[in-house]
């Protein structure tokens, strides 16, 4: 499973106008499912997604995690973190989970985000969703369970 997080201090996702998820400050993740993943897989991004240090400490140091802040999380399922785009000028999904494996998956990622006690707010999954956030920093990772 792939994360790419971003510390923000306000997101927010849309579909058809209206507002289905908005966090102030913490972490807005898209969160791509590559085929083969398992269950494990979105435990253990949950588990660094939720404990990576990218927040200020009292050094000003990127030394305290979501948890240890307080933050919420917005998590955005979204498929193209898997494409393929080393040949041509169009990238290739074949990576990607089946959709139905994607969306079980993306489920199994959510509670464990709220079984460590992160303030949880989703996307849409397979939806047409717009996205709004403010990026502190910027502050932008990916990290990846392979």
């Amino acid at each position: 499973m792939i994360g790419l997080l971003q510390r923000v201090t306000d997101a927010a996702v849309h579909v058809d106008g209206t507002c289905i998820g908005r966090i102030d400050a913490g972490l807005l993740v898209l969160v791509g499912v590559v085929r083969d993943d398992i269950d494990s897989d979105a435990t253990r991004l949950a588990e660094r997604l939720s404990t990576y240090r990218v927040f200020a400490d009292d050094a000003d140091r990127m030394n305290r995690s979501l948890v240890d802040s307080g933050g919420a999380m917005l998590a955005v399922p979204q498929f193209t973190l898997a494409a393929d785009t080393g040949r041509g000028r169009r990238p290739s999904f074949g990576q990607a989970a089946a959709p139905d494996e994607g969306q079980r998956l993306f489920e199994v990622f959510c509670a464990a985000v709220r079984s460590l006690g992160v303030p949880l707010e989703t996307g849409e999954f397979g939806a047409d969703m717009k996205v709004k956030l403010t990026n502190d920093g910027p502050v932008t990772f990916w990290l990846s369970t392979r």
